[in-house]
């Protein structure tokens, strides 16, 4: 059962892309404590017939030692692999599982769904296509149900499915799934999601996970499996800025030279023109290498090796783009944060901030506000705590080439490092704050003009007035033009 639960190397998520040339989805699943997330993936690989004889047995096996079920098979184990999470019944780490069907491979990280565990769901988070946020049917939309919604908008999830579990419990009752539709359908307008589905099921009994639910005829949507399989995630990936971040610099001899990376987005033919940032040198790929062999072209998420038509200086971190399409080179920035650590994020501290293959020193300069998961408004505040998010003004020691995050997942992101023992205590999305400029200047705007509609509108009431004479209709005038500046 071991090795079942190891997250994927790069050459095991390759080779699943490459078989079959299937499309690859990276999903996750999420929610509160107990609402049946490991259920309901045990359940979609047992229904979906993807598992092997030995570890169908296995799990039978453990389920008698371990299970909720009563002896009987329980799928949660397919996926709880620490001792500890067994004996709790609660997922603590990110369990890593990959199967296939006749149209899709996928990569599922069953999160944990406790507040204290929020890290480890944002990190499984970071790499997905789609979340399945899970809603318990006898405890409705919770307050961990909202944290994770929006945590899977800010890391920029387009794709959500909220699967209703434990509608068996409730005797599969329309009007409770209804009520829970309608819960959360309100709070995710508020969020950035463009394709949100919402399925009543139940994991332990397999009701509309693979197959369709007959003791619920009135819901008349897909199956999971069917959603899962026919979701469009391909054009979600940037194909138009060309991104690369260099990670190594390969000289296996004195005639070789090459930069080694991955694709971060968009896409690099041979004899391309390049910028190479932030010294902004110009050169020309002469070849694009890869594990296979020389292509013609790259695009993200591919790993390549790049060699250039003539000798720069070039180093880990550096990042070439295409010269007519250049992201931001600065040392400072706004981003949203994730707060991981168990000690306070505070201004006088300096972090390491991994973004991209740069590690740079830097510190917080301001924290702005955070964000309150359960209404979305802002609260002012001097320093987040675990699992606080909010906006915070990021100062590094030297400069480094970023975009915006809802344009570029990998080079809008970054992560923030403990000096002291090298943790991983934050995760930040950085915002593009040119467009908020604009929208500020806008909002200012109209603001601006409702405020002269409603002084003249005032004044014409004043002038047509009978009740007030001429000299007090002046006063009133002029008093009302003192208090509006004008």
């Amino acid at each position: 059962m071991k090795n079942i639960f190891k997250k994927p190397s790069g050459s095991l998520e390759s080779s699943l892309v490459q078989e079959e040339q299937k499309e690859l989805m990276r999903l996750f699943t999420c929610g509160t404590v107990d609402d049946g997330k490991s259920t309901l993936i045990g359940r979609l690989l047992y229904d979906a017939k993807v598992l092997p004889a030995d570890v169908i047995a296995a799990v039978e096996r453990d389920s008698k030692r371990y299970g909720t079920t009563g002896g009987s098979f329980d799928p949660a184990l397919l996926l709880d692999g620490l001792q500890a999470e067994r004996e709790q019944g609660i997922t603590i780490d990110v369990a890593y599982r990959y199967f296939q069907t006749s149209k899709r491979t996928f990569i599922v990280a069953d999160t944990p769904g406790h507040e204290q565990y929020t890290r480890n769901m944002a990190t499984g988070a970071s790499t997905a296509d789609l979340a399945i946020i899970l809603v318990d049917a006898t405890h409705g939309v919770r307050e961990q149900t909202r944290r994770h919604a929006f945590i899977a908008s800010l890391l920029g999830i387009q794709h959500v499915i909220v699967a209703v579990n434990k509608m068996d419990l409730m005797d599969f009752r329309e009007e409770v799934y209804e009520q829970i539709k309608q819960d959360f359908t309100a709070f995710a307008s508020r969020l950035e999601v463009r394709d949100l589905h919402i399925i009543p099921l139940s994991a332990l009994k397999g009701d509309n996970v693979v197959v369709p639910s007959s003791a619920m005829p009135w819901y008349r949507g897909a199956t999971l499996l069917h959603t899962l399989e026919t979701v469009h995630v391909a054009s979600d990936r940037n194909m138009i800025d060309f991104r690369f971040p260099v990670q190594y610099v390969v000289r296996p001899n004195a005639h070789y030279r090459g930069y080694a990376g991955t694709m971060a987005s968009g896409v690099l033919r041979k004899g391309d023109e390049v910028l190479i940032l932030p010294s902004h040198k110009r050169s020309h790929i002469r070849s694009i290498d890869t594990f296979d062999g020389p292509v013609e072209e790259a695009f993200a998420p591919m790993a390549a090796t790049l060699c250039l038509d003539d000798e720069r200086d070039i180093s880990r971190g550096d990042m070439l783009v295409a010269p007519k399409n250049v992201p931001r080179l600065s040392a400072s920035f706004e981003a949203m944060v994730v707060w991981m650590g168990e000690e306070p994020l505070t201004t006088d501290n300096e972090y390491l901030f991994q973004h991209a293959t740069s590690l740079v020193p830097g510190s917080i300069d301001a924290v702005r506000y955070t964000m309150d998961v359960n209404t979305l408004r802002r609260q002012d505040a001097e320093h987040l705590q675990m699992n606080d998010v909010g906006r915070c003004a990021v100062s590094l020691r030297k400069e480094i080439a970023f975009d915006s995050y809802k344009r570029n997942r990998v080079t809008g992101a970054f992560i923030i490092i403990d000096r002291l023992n090298n943790a991983t205590v934050g995760a930040g999305m950085i915002l593009d704050r040119r467009v908020e400029e604009d929208d500020n200047e806008e909002e200012h705007s109209n603001v601006k003009e409702d405020a002269d509609h409603a002084l003249r509108a005032t004044l014409k009431t004043i002038i047509s007035s009978d009740s007030l004479s001429e000299e007090e209709k002046l006063d009133r005038i002029m008093r009302m033009l003192r208090t509006s500046g004008s």
